[in-house]
């Protein structure tokens, strides 16, 4: 039996479930290994008000979620290294991927984690995975160098191995779907991958994917400190948590981190931005089990708010949906949904699935306005008059609908940035949320903009929510900083007021 310590390097103060806890979690305790999570949420020396930032920039509705959580004084790194003295950990693990892959922070736990464990005192395995792990395994051992092991694509199943196998070096050396480096057997020529360290980078051949996700136990959400569960949502605050029904998406837009996890299980045969053979790739839990984690949620957690972060779920199976939302609807549960979706898959068939599965809010990507940029450049082929119909719809359908943008993505030229804030106008969603672009390594839209100069290769502090890293002198880093603080408030009241703004902001 190992002990494993998972970690927590969320820098947003706020209420987050990241999924790959719950799933790991429980997949360990179902091996009989002892799992413990040490949360780095609301340190108050670590943290940022992500809440607050977004709340002045309007893209939240004011709340009064501050009254609900009570941030740590203490040292992070104190209390980390006496977590880690007291559990005294065989595993130290962090980062991973699941459906919950597209923001909020995940990109930079890698990072982050990273930052927290370079600077303990512990004998215990390093491992991480995610996106970066997925797309440059080689890379991220040269960035990272204390890691022991990296693991590639979905590692509930990776982990728990490594676990029953945390005292044989040679047995883990085996396991599919790892990346590490391998010091043994070298003479004084061997292969430098740092200054400081040589060693042979070995990248075993990827494991399978998870093609039944109810092979993992119900997720443990028992590992979190109860004010996690409070969330801001439209102006009051909920008890939620992140949840997936499914993992994968038949899409394949240039810009998402699907298609790192895409291309590592070999999912590679595009048309028209939709994957050919897609069936293997996109998988759900059964609806029984769905139903019956989401009962536990609101039954022992009081859960009333179920964010789901399914990349898109209107193409979850349609025959589960359908079992699931007769579920939910004869079930005197008193939860609601969060979804996101595509605009072209909302149908008035499915506009009554979604009330019976207790739907309250949609999420669903514009990017930009532009339909011939968001096809040639995004690989996103939704066209204007689709996304008009399925804002409409959910309208009179009486569920919430909010807006996604993107700004400072490659050849985006302020002019597309005001006409995107003209199409949100023309939309009137309930709520607009406008995220900076975010080079996530091995993308095709990260390769293309490090091509031309728009990032570094790998950029650290990567967050769509709290910062642009963007070097482009088509439009600078200032004046995407001023979009995102006053894009709500130009669709909100149009653009008398723009260049007076810019003048305030010291923006030309």
């Amino acid at each position: 039996m190992a002990k494993v310590l998972l970690i927590n390097p969320s820098k947003w103060a706020r209420g987050i479930t990241p999924i790959w806890i719950p799933s790991h979690s429980a997949f360990l305790k179902s091996k009989n290994h002892q799992v413990k999570l040490f949360d780095a949420t609301f340190y108050k020396n670590w943290s940022v008000d992500e809440i607050k930032f977004n709340t002045t920039n309007e893209q939240y509705k004011p709340s009064a979620y501050s009254e609900f959580i009570k941030l740590n004084e203490n040292d992070i790194i104190l209390d980390l290294q006496k977590c880690v003295d007291d559990f005294k950990p065989d595993i130290i693990f962090w980062s991973a991927i699941s459906s919950h892959i597209h923001g909020e922070g995940e990109y930079v736990n890698i990072q982050y984690g990273y930052e927290l464990i370079n600077q303990l005192n512990t004998t215990a395995l390093k491992i991480t995975g995610g996106l970066q792990a997925t797309a440059r395994p080689a890379e991220m051992l040269k960035l990272f160098l204390k890691v022991d092991y990296f693991i590639g694509g979905e590692s509930e199943l990776v982990l728990c191995d490594i676990a029953d196998n945390f005292e044989d070096v040679e047995k883990i050396s085996q396991i599919k779907g790892i990346s590490f480096v391998d010091r043994t057997g070298l003479g004084s020529d061997g292969n430098y991958i740092a200054s400081d360290q040589k060693g042979k980078v070995v990248t075993n051949y990827q494991q399978q994917i998870i093609s039944d996700l109810d092979v993992i136990p119900s997720y443990d959400y028992s590992l979190f400190e109860d004010q996690i569960f409070f969330r801001p949502y439209n102006g009051n605050v909920e008890r939620a948590v992140d949840y997936e029904l499914s993992r994968g998406c038949i899409y394949a837009c240039s810009y998402c981190v699907e298609t790192i996890i895409q291309e590592y299980y070999g999912f590679t045969e595009i048309n028209r931005g939709v994957l050919k053979n897609a069936k293997g790739y996109l998988r759900n839990k059964s609806a029984k089990r769905v139903f019956s984690e989401i009962k536990e949620l609101h039954e022992n957690y009081g859960i009333s708010l179920i964010r789901c972060q399914d990349t898109n779920f209107l193409t979850i199976d349609k025959k589960m949906l359908s079992e699931l939302s007769e579920l939910m609807e004869e079930s005197n549960l008193k939860v609601k949904l969060y979804i996101e979706t595509r605009p072209e898959g909302i149908t008035t068939s499915n506009l009554v699935q979604l009330k019976k599965l207790k739907v309250d809010g949609v999420g669903m990507g514009i990017e930009v306005s532009d339909e011939d940029f968001r096809m040639g450049s995004l690989n996103r082929f939704a066209s204007q008059v689709k996304i008009i119909e399925a804002f409409k719809s959910l309208r009179e359908g009486g569920i919430n609908r909010t807006a996604y943008n993107i700004i400072g993505l490659p050849e985006q030229t302020e002019s597309m940035i005001i006409e995107s804030i003209k199409f949100n106008r023309l939309l009137d969603p309930d709520n607009i949320t406008v995220a900076f672009y975010s080079p996530y390594i091995g993308t095709p839209e990260q390769e293309k903009s490090h091509e031309m100069n728009y990032f570094n290769d790998y950029e650290y502090h990567v967050d769509g929510q709290l910062r642009s890293v963007s070097k482009s002198a088509l439009v600078e880093k200032e004046t995407l900083v001023f979009y995102k603080k006053y894009f709500n408030y130009f669709v909100k009241n149009g653009f008398d007021q723009l260049e007076s703004l810019k003048i305030k902001e010291n923006v030309e």
